[in-house]
Parts: C-alpha cells; structure tokens; sequence
C-alpha cells in the first residue's frame, strides 16, 4: 500500500474519530501550542455520551471545553503542569493535579506507571515517506505516542515540521482526521520597566559563549533584548518562544561554542506566535527532542556554562523558591525549574538563576518573605537555589549561611518592605 493510500484509509470525519473515546479510558492531549483545538472541541460536545474518562496533559493552549462544570463525572481532567484554563476546576476539586518535575513524566510512560487508552495529537501533513512531525510539541507527547494503545490524530497543514526526534510515522496513527486552523498562540504581555532593569541584572552575568535555558514571560523576554552585544550564544532548553528569534535571525546565537549539539539549537516545545512557529518550519537550525532527553539534569550538566533562568512566586529569607501554588491553591506546577537548576549548577562555569520581581500589586505586596505561610509548598529548596535576582540587583546565595542569606536577599527586596523584612529576620532568628 502507498503512503497516500495509507493515509485515506486512516482518515475519518469528526464523528468518527472522537468516537474512539470510550467511557473508562485514559486520555492524553497534545499540549501547549499543538493542542489539537478542532478535535477537542468535537471531543468535548461528545463527552456527554461518555462516564469517567481521564484526561491528561500538561500546559494546553484554548479553552478547554471538557473541563466544564456540567462535565464532571463524565471527564475529570489530571494536571502535571496547571494552565489558567486549568487552576479554578483544580482549585475547586473537579481536577486533580501531580506534583512532578517535568523531565520525569516520561518515566511515568514508558514505565507503564500510567498508561492511556486513546492519544490525541496533532501533526503536520505526512511527508513522502510517511512521517508526519509533532511540530512544535515534541514534549512529553513523543513518549505518549510510542506508549499508547490508540494515537488519533488532526491533521494540520499549519503545523510546522520540526526537526530532530520529532517524527510519527502514519502506521503508528490509528485514525486521522484533515483540518485547518491557525495554531494555539501565547499572548505576550507588556514588559514592565521593573522587568527590564531586572533582565539587564540577569544579562550581566551571561556572558559570550553560554548555553542559554529561559521560560515565558517579561524577564526572559527583555534579558533577550539585553543580549544584543553577545556573540555565539546557545541554546539547550524544554521551550522557545518569540524572544530568542531575533537574537537567532542576527547570528547572536548560533550554538558554535556548545559542546553538546554543536550548531544547533535544542529544544523540546516552542510556545508562541504564529512568528516563532514559522521560524521552526523545516529549520534545520533547531533540533526537537523529547523532554526526557531536554530536561535530564546529567544531559543539561555535560553543556559547559549553562545558564538556566527561571522564575517564581516567592521566595523566603533563606532562599527556598515558591513557583507551583499560592499556599494551598495550585498556579502551574513544578514544570522544568528544578531540572534545570540542578543540570545547570553542575555544568562547568554553570548559572541557576531565580530570577522575579520584588513586590506585586502596585508594590503593596513583598515577593520576599520572612517565611512561607502555612500550606506554602516548596518547588525549588534552598540547597538547590543559586542566583537570585530582582529589578535591585543579583546575588549568588550558594555558600553562605542563614544570616548572610537573609542579608543578601533584603537587600534584593523592594525598598518598602526592607525594614520590616529586616526586624522580622532578627525576630525569627536568622539576624
């Protein structure tokens, strides 16, 4: 049989395929930006025929339809990692949430720890060989497909075709369906002065030659526009987003000084506009590799000077971070930080950085504490924690004890709240 005629036999209507979902099975969804929005759109209006399905994934882009109150007893949704389309159904007890580092979920896979029934993906067209590419989601999806007992799939002409790990031949799909609509984006939002002057504290430590990993928001993406003057800059992260595009489009970065992959960019998911997924379309500057591979701290650690910049909610005066959960409500999840922090504090000449700004809500609210509140869970432990930075400076708290820790990082604090974190830290016995 040709290629071509293998994929009409796989392909199907709408119907047809979400009917594969049985009451009982175990569901995976493609996240992030290849989340396959039309089929899970159908997925939802059939779910009213269905009884105690599991769906999981991590961060998925788009609404989320199955996850609606009416919805509970027939899909019950499990988060490793929490979206804001995710926290108030996980909040209010309609979904479950797995702490988990996100380089371990895999383990979790192909360990048969957790095993689904139905994978649903999407992907792009197949090429002449049959192999259609994951796109801009390698993630944990590449394990779910290798595992799954049915991979059924959209079909879409707008994800791009990535390379690398990254490829799904059409005899592993059991049924397809064609659309076309624009991917899932990320909107980013407006980089606040107190960003900037926090990504510049971050940037003056990264020097020509690094190996960069940065997350999502406004410190990754102003350090980026403070990176300019920078020469042969690589790349070895779980994500990418638009920022880093200019800084590949100039040559800024270009992998030359890696010593892993060298040339190459590596990464596990793009997460973005519509800009960053056209740049990943057939770009054999960027390898896609699965999150095991991306987020193994051994791998991370064999990079010479990694530097890893991550961000969080809170941290408290001996240095331990808070980025999953607000006390007992859940925000994200433990995500790559950790993975990250640790792979890149045993790189040589390597850089964890925890990098946030002081306060929130117009400066009435200190993001450095005395100590955490009752029912605050830890995601990054002070052993682990490295660099801190804020918009007021950047300090390395590895080596020094409580007292000089609790001095660094009042220090780092927003001015309004430097005297009270000072008599607090004298009360509770760090000062």
């Amino acid at each position: 049989m040709s290629f071509a005629d293998l994929f009409k036999s796989k392909r199907v209507s709408m119907d047809e395929i979400v009917a594969e979902v049985k009451s009982g099975d175990s569901v995976y969804v493609h996240p992030g930006g290849a989340a396959p929005l039309d089929l899970l759109h159908a997925f939802a209006q059939y779910a009213m025929n269905l009884r105690d399905v599991t769906v999981t994934h991590i961060l998925t882009m788009g609404p989320l339809d199955y996850m609606k109150p009416e919805l509970e007893g027939h899909i019950r949704h499990c988060a490793w990692f929490a979206g804001g389309n995710a926290r108030q159904a996980i909040n209010e007890g309609r979904a479950d949430w797995v702490p988990i580092f996100l380089g371990e979920i895999p383990k979790l896979i192909y360990e048969r720890k957790i095993e689904f029934d139905v994978v649903i993906i999407q992907v792009s067209p197949p090429d002449e060989h049959g192999f259609c590419s994951l796109g801009v989601g390698v993630d944990l999806t590449m394990a779910a497909v290798r595992m799954g007992k049915k991979v059924i799939a959209e079909v879409n002409p707008r994800q791009p075709r990535s390379l690398g790990d990254s490829f799904v031949h059409l005899s592993r799909l059991h049924k397809l369906v064609e659309v076309e609509h624009e991917l899932a984006q990320l909107e980013h939002g407006e980089i606040t002065t107190e960003a900037i002057a926090c990504a510049r504290n971050v940037a003056s430590i990264i020097d020509d030659g690094d190996c960069l990993q940065m997350g999502i928001g406004g410190i990754p993406d102003a350090a980026w526009l403070e990176l300019a003057d920078r020469r042969d800059l690589g790349i070895h992260t779980e994500m990418f987003s638009d920022g880093a595009i200019d800084l590949l489009e100039s040559g800024v970065i270009n992998g030359e000084r890696k010593n892993i992959h060298r040339g190459k960019i590596v990464a596990s998911f793009v997460l973005g506009s519509t800009r960053a997924y056209d740049f990943l379309h057939n770009n054999p500057l960027i390898e896609m590799h699965p999150q095991e591979y991306c987020n193994d701290p051994f791998i991370i650690a064999q990079h010479d000077n990694v530097v890893a910049v991550n961000s969080c909610l809170q941290v408290d005066l001996t240095g331990q971070v808070v980025a999953d959960n607000m006390g007992r409500k859940i925000y994200s999840g433990f995500g790559g930080q950790v993975d990250f922090v640790r792979g890149a504090a045993r790189s040589k000449n390597g850089r964890p950085i925890i990098a946030f700004t002081s306060s929130a809500k117009a400066n009435t609210l200190s993001k450095i504490v005395p100590e955490h509140p009752q029912g605050y869970g830890i995601t990054t432990s002070r052993a682990d924690v490295h660099w801190i930075a804020t918009e007021y400076g950047i300090v390395n708290l590895f080596g020094l004890n409580r007292r000089q820790r609790a001095k660094a990082l009042i220090e780092l604090a927003h001015p309004n709240f430097r005297e009270q974190l000072q008599e607090e830290a004298i009360q509770i016995g760090l000062m």
